[in-house]
């Protein structure tokens, strides 16, 4: 049974209920993230989450570990675009001293200068390795063309220069201006009951307060032209990242994109996988998928290509989301995606991680949680008509964002921006 409740001061706790699992897992959202911050303190939603574990009020940093690791459970956070998340899965027994734990650190970090200097060094070392990973480097370089000038096309933890200038004051403004009562969603899934964690966030979080007087910038929802950045690098296999401004979470469209996706490159029975691996040997790894936020999203394709076969690999790329643009999609893998789809959901919502996750974000982007029902219902309304105008609507030319990294050469990146169309 799910279950979701509103305090007096509008911290929102949402529970499922599943007497006969073992593990509980937890999680306090904050309806804070990087997109969220301004130019000079970018990454500071990202600082703040790693400073919380140094240490809170009530434990030290090793208390905090060894609390939830000495029972069996793990705790971890992330930051995101539009929120942050402090979580952690533990034996159902130690779920209220768990609790207890993530809210702390959560609203109660000490945010010292000594913790402040060594997280600072952690982090730069950390936005290093992603630069050193082109296989996610890839995709910074893709969100820089999908919202440029924007906080959602700059790294979520920052650059040398903001994060080698933040201070403890940086942090603290930003938990004072966002980390506030109304923000927050505290989500819980397994051997539980919700009025006791209800009574146990009122006692620890009831008196917080503070009005919300917090906004992000506006993203653009379409393009004009086309944009390319090739990255020239020397890597052993050239990586790709194709993306289209696509639609937002709340889209009517939303759950045809989804089935878009699964069609082009969801799985290994997908269009993109058949075609580009399968049949020609171009690539290792194709995929697609999309992303989803308040007022944007996106639809990319990602690919690991052999250095010689980078240009062919594109083309054919293309020409296959052209292809569907053009003449749709057949019944048989029409179907195959919508069974996908749903077998997908179900599955995902077994674990109770994976439930508390789905009603967190929910509620914390939408103030309500999705049904299984419901979902089907939408997935099981889509029809091989509306692929197709989706994917001629989103798949438009005139939108396509490519990001590449490799060791290309002159010619290859002439080719690869003719066939990009960038003059």
């Amino acid at each position: 049974m799910r279950h979701i409740t509103q305090l007096s001061n509008q911290i929102r706790i949402v529970t499922q209920e599943f007497k006969d699992r073992e593990s509980a897992s937890i999680g306090v959202w904050v309806a804070a993230g990087g997109r969220y911050e301004t130019g000079d303190n970018k990454g500071v939603a990202h600082f703040l989450e790693h400073i919380a574990f140094k240490g809170s009020a009530k434990y030290t940093c090793d208390e905090i570990k060894q609390l939830v690791e000495g029972v069996g459970g793990n705790l971890n956070a992330f930051t995101a675009e539009e929120e942050t998340c402090y979580y952690a899965k533990v034996p159902a027994s130690h779920w209220k001293k768990t609790f207890d734990i993530l809210a702390d650190i959560t609203f109660f970090p000490k945010i010292t200068p000594k913790d402040l200097e060594k997280e600072r060094a952690v982090i730069l070392e950390e936005i290093k390795m992603y630069h050193d990973l082109p296989q996610y480097y890839v995709g910074e370089l893709l969100e820089e063309l999908l919202w440029p000038d924007h906080p959602l096309g700059q790294s979520l933890a920052g650059t040398a220069k903001t994060v080698g200038t933040m201070s403890t004051a940086h942090l603290k403004d930003f938990k004072r201006t966002h980390y506030l009562p109304a923000n927050t969603v505290i989500s819980a899934c397994g051997s539980m009951k919700h009025e006791e964690l209800v009574a146990l966030v009122t006692a620890k979080l009831g008196k917080l307060s503070g009005s919300i007087n917090s906004s992000y910038i506006p993203a653009r929802r379409t393009q004009e032209k086309s944009t390319v950045h090739l990255y020239h690098k020397q890597t052993e296999q050239m990586h790709l990242a194709l993306g289209y401004l696509a639609y937002e979470t709340n889209h009517k469209d939303y759950y045809v994109l989804a089935l878009l996706s699964i069609i082009l490159g969801g799985n290994m029975s997908s269009r993109l996988f058949n075609e580009v691996r399968e049949k020609r040997g171009l690539a290792y790894s194709v995929s697609s998928g999309i992303k989803s936020l308040n007022d944007t999203g996106v639809f990319m394709i990602r690919a690991g290509v052999d250095n010689s076969k980078i240009v062919a690999a594109l083309d054919l790329i293309l020409k296959v989301l052209a292809k569907i643009s053009a003449g749709g999609v057949q019944e048989d893998e029409f179907k195959r995606a919508q069974e996908y789809y749903m077998g997908q959901f179900l599955l995902g919502l077994e674990d109770t991680m994976d439930q508390m996750l789905w009603m967190g974000s929910g509620v914390i982007s939408n103030d309500k949680v999705k049904s299984m029902s419901d979902v089907i219902k939408k997935i099981k309304a889509v029809t091989r008509a509306d692929i197709k105008r989706v994917a001629k609507e989103i798949l438009n030319p005139q939108s396509l964002n490519l990001a590449i990294i490799g060791p290309m050469s002159d010619a290859q990146q002439k080719q690869l921006r003719s066939l990009a169309s960038v003059d």
